[in-house]
């Protein structure tokens, strides 16, 4: 199973991680009609956002109210890894609560090269799914 993420919006996350390269960066993607469409930033707000993130949770009800408004749904939750792996820790499995959502991380934790992977929440576990990106 893959999942398509617009090249567009692919760029948008790596750039943003790349501007926050020492704290977690965290938000929302909306999807319509099963594409994603748009990027929701929101605040990290973790006592220690190099190591974790909290979504500020006004921004993150706002983000829910848009996509919802728009006649979208949500698609991902994302976040990065200024210095781990692109792999969800115990913590973000711990936390993770939307089943129907894919989950994206980004890691800094490479030479010159951002790495990005998907991964859906299945019976209390995280699956990794290949993730394509290309313009449409």
């Amino acid at each position: 199973m893959s999942e398509f993420l617009p090249r567009s919006l692919a760029v948008k996350l790596l750039a943003e991680a790349q501007q926050h390269p020492q704290q977690e960066v965290c938000g929302l993607i909306s999807s319509h009609n099963g594409v994603a469409n748009q990027l929701f930033p929101i605040e990290n707000i973790a006592n220690r956002p190099e190591r974790l993130f909290e979504m500020e949770p006004q921004q993150q009800i706002e983000a829910m109210r848009q996509i919802r408004e728009q006649g979208s749904s949500l698609w991902a939750i994302y976040h990065s890894h200024p210095d781990a792996p692109a792999a969800p820790s115990a913590k973000d499995l711990a936390d993770a609560s939307y089943a129907d959502a894919l989950y994206l991380v980004i890691s800094m934790n490479t030479e010159g090269v951002l790495e990005m992977r998907g991964f859906r929440l299945q019976s209390d576990i995280f699956n990794e799914v290949a993730l394509e990106t290309s313009d449409y």
